[in-house]
């Protein structure tokens, strides 16, 4: 299928060209990471030090929000006031009353860019919705083909950019103000939990684009998931399966976090300033103390709000820098690489790998689960082998799946083909790897007469025949579509051919050639010049550092480490020492640094009340 775009529709800046890297000790990261992790941290320093416009403040408990009380329920009867419904609605107002729901005022330390970044993380969410819905319109191929297409696809794709960037940046402030404190830590941990969901639909995502980068992504992939035994239920392989978790599954469980977590601040607060001085820590009084005001509702000076406004406004600038990143840098889409493309371009290297995977010695041959009973690649730290213990799920015979049974198909029409099938199948199996590893050394030294293989005569019986069978078959695009066939209707599942292709040479020396292979910063590197996903380093350092890096079973301590990582994190509110590091390093003095020095002004100015000559008109 020919993916290639209209000149006219071809970005002022083309990304696809191949990437510049550098080089840095254990690490390799192209300079389009690096530009967005410079971007992020320039945008976080901002944020800190630009000054916040000012605004007209309100002294505390004059024109806040409404009380958190019952409201009246003019009419209820005594047995409607029973009724569970009546008991719900009277909860969710006390919970949650209109004027926290919407409010109109907020404190009047909320005076930095810090804050900003939630709400834009909001937008951006939104319209990475909103693209992901016009995509969906025109179907899985219609980004590939349509300039129109491509031009959603590149919008979702920077809406999703600038998405977990914002995201990231809202947690750094976040972790900095210590914003767990005052019965908050929910709102931490909803908020940490959908920045995990939010990086499974990415990958999902990527996963789904059909192209070399989501190949690559999967045959990788596919290892940690399936060494942790999950890969037999989430199968990354299988397209399908991965394109209904990315659009229909996490987008819900991502949506009722962030409503969850956004629900949370609007009935909890914002949390208060860190105090200059923390309390000893033998001092329970004045820490409890302490505690206690983080959880009060705010009764100090407030300024305006315009909460629809600022979505608004936020929403407009997001769309306006998405719009202009998708038309002037668009979106990579390097083509797949099939079975048939692989036979044309390398047939030396599919004629080996075929001989390798019908004598057993090719890596899908002796995998293990969930593709067969092989130990090749199974992994296992700790006493439980979780990738035995979840079992074969997606069976692989790779002599039968991708030999055999393809050209037992193509055997009625081809009388020298059934007889070279007939004698291979009638051997000893120690025969059969005999003929098929004495032809896979043989070929090694092949050579094309007008197309067709001319192979060194070798003890390799009926195996030239059927390989010879198997290359034109490749080539015509048959054997892609058996690999398929299992579900002729709708045929997602890449399992079968994607293992095939991974086993040969041609594809890994493809994705060496585009720095797709690991050595680079970062788990999910992308083709081209364009920044992948630099947030994910975490999980990829565990594959640079020793001893886990030369560990077989390093896949399983990357996951293991990761999830370590991302559990303290998730419960920092409740870790001792890891919950003071922001008291430790006062980051947060630049986040309320205009609040604190409005706190320091001469007392004959009463706190967040300015003199009448110096406030501005509303």
């Amino acid at each position: 299928m020919n993916r290639m775009l209209p000149a006219a529709t071809l970005p002022a800046i083309d990304l696809n060209h191949p990437g510049t890297y550098l080089h840095w000790s254990i690490f390799e990261i192209s300079v389009a990471n690096l530009i967005v992790i410079a971007v992020m941290v320039a945008l976080f320093g901002a944020a800190l030090l630009l000054p916040f416009p000012r605004a007209r403040t309100f002294p505390g408990g004059a024109g806040g929000t409404a009380p958190s009380g019952e409201l009246p329920a003019a009419g209820e009867s005594e047995d409607d006031a029973r009724m569970w419904t009546a008991r719900a609605r009277r909860q969710a107002l006390r919970l949650l009353p209109p004027g926290k729901l919407l409010p109109d005022r907020q404190p009047a330390y909320v005076s930095s860019w810090v804050y900003i970044f939630g709400v834009a993380a909001l937008a951006t969410l939104g319209l990475a919705v909103a693209s992901g819905f016009v995509i969906a319109l025109g179907g899985t191929d219609w980004w590939h083909v349509n300039p129109v297409g491509h031009f959603f696809n590149s919008m979702h794709l920077w809406s999703v950019e600038l998405f977990m960037a914002f995201l990231v940046i809202h947690l750094w402030g976040k972790f900095w103000m210590a914003a767990w404190r005052g019965r908050r830590a929910l709102t931490w941990i909803t908020g940490v939990v959908a920045f995990g969901a939010s990086i499974v639909e990415c990958f999902t995502g990527y996963l789904t684009q059909q192209n070399f980068d989501s190949q690559w992504i999967a045959t990788n992939g596919k290892d940690a998931f399936n060494a942790t035994g999950a890969g037999a239920f989430f199968n990354v392989l299988n397209f399908g399966q991965m394109l209904l978790w990315h659009v229909v599954l996490i987008p819900i469980v991502l949506i009722a976090l962030v409503g969850a977590h956004v629900l949370l601040v609007r009935m909890r607060g914002v949390s208060h300033p860190l105090p200059a001085r923390r309390p000893r820590w033998r001092d329970r009084a004045a820490r409890k103390a302490a505690r206690d005001a983080d959880a009060a509702p705010w009764q100090g000076p407030t300024r305006r709000y315009d909460l629809l406004k600022e979505g608004t406004i936020a929403t407009a600038v997001a769309a306006g820098l998405v719009v202009v990143m998708a038309g002037v840098l668009s979106s990579p889409d390097v083509p797949p690489v099939s079975v048939q493309s692989w036979a044309r371009v390398a047939p030396a290297d599919f004629l080996g790998t075929a001989a390798a995977e019908l004598d057993g010695t090719a890596l899908a041959a002796s995998y293990g689960p969930p593709y067969n009973h092989g130990t090749a690649a199974v992994q296992q730290v700790g006493p439980v082998n979780w990738q035995r213990l979840a079992g074969v799920t997606q069976p692989v015979s790779a002599a039968r799946s991708f030999v055999l049974t393809p050209l037992s198909k193509l055997a009625p029409a081809d009388p020298r083909l059934a007889a070279a099938l007939a004698i291979y199948r009638g051997a000893p199996a120690a025969q059969q790897a005999r003929w098929a590893a004495a032809y896979g050394r043989a070929v090694t030294k092949v050579r094309f007469a007008r197309g067709v293989p001319v192979v060194p005569p070798a003890r390799d019986g009926p195996v030239p025949v059927m390989m010879t069978a198997e290359l034109a078959m490749a080539r015509s695009g048959g054997l892609d579509a058996d690999l398929l066939a299992a579900r002729p209707f709708y045929g997602t599942n890449f399992t079968k051919p994607l293992l095939f292709i991974a086993d040969g040479a041609y594809y890994a020396s493809k994705a060496q050639a585009m720095h797709l292979t690991g050595d680079q910063w970062g788990v999910m590197n992308e083709t081209g010049s364009y920044p992948g996903q630099p947030w994910l380093w975490l999980y990829q350092l565990w594959y640079h550092v020793a001893p886990f890096s030369n560990s077989a079973s390093v896949d399983v301590w990357a996951v293991y480490l990761t999830g370590a990582a991302t559990l303290l994190l998730l419960l920092v509110p409740f870790i001792p020492g890891l919950r003071d590091v922001p008291r430790l390093i006062p980051v947060h003095r630049l986040i309320w640094r205009s609040w604190n020095q409005r706190q320091d002004a001469p007392a004959a100015v009463a706190p967040g009340l300015e003199p009448a000559a110096r406030r501005r008109p509303e």
